[in-house]
């Protein structure tokens, strides 16, 4: 069984097997379950300072994230720089706290600086477990609402402490 801590990589880091399976994920969820029908890969994918983010099992990545880094804060984010987005987990793994799990390492990397997402509404109880906070009206993204969330900055030691799972 492949190793199910989370794992953190840049896209010059990721090999062509990774980001295919992250790719099948994402597609497996937007595309065919949620029936997205907006362009899910993007740029920001391949950016330097992009981080791809997933918890693994025998069948690939089980949930995954990615954050992104804007050179200043951006319409709709506050003050934040970093986004989190593209939070997903396969079906058969969800009601397992892998997504948690896996936002709360994240914030315990970048929980020194402002972060932001846009939530999809029935998950905002996930990012509100984990400091975010709503902010703003519900609006359609992609056809589903969503919700603007935004975590203040904390200090690195704080932020270690209150993101740590067990």
């Amino acid at each position: 069984m492949p190793d199910s801590s989370p794992q953190c990589r840049t896209w010059a880091d990721l090999s062509l097997d990774e980001f295919f399976d992250i790719a099948a994920l994402r597609t497996e969820v937007f595309f065919l379950e949620q029936r997205i029908d907006e362009p899910e890969l993007d740029a920001r994918d391949r950016e330097p300072t992009t981080e791809h983010w997933w918890i693994a099992d025998d069948r690939g990545p089980a949930t995954y994230l990615r954050v992104v880094v804007d050179g200043t804060p951006q319409p709709g984010n506050r003050d934040a720089r970093t986004l989190i987005g593209r939070v997903v987990t396969r079906a058969d793994r969800r009601g397992e706290g892998l997504a948690r799990r896996l936002l709360a390492h994240v914030v315990e990397r970048h929980g020194h600086e402002p972060l932001a997402l846009h939530a999809q509404v029935y998950a905002q109880p996930l990012y509100a477990g984990l400091g975010f906070a709503a902010y703003g009206d519900e609006y359609l993204e992609a056809g589903i609402p969503h919700i603007g969330m935004h975590r203040a900055p904390t200090s690195p030691s704080a932020s270690a402490q209150g993101a740590r799972v067990g």
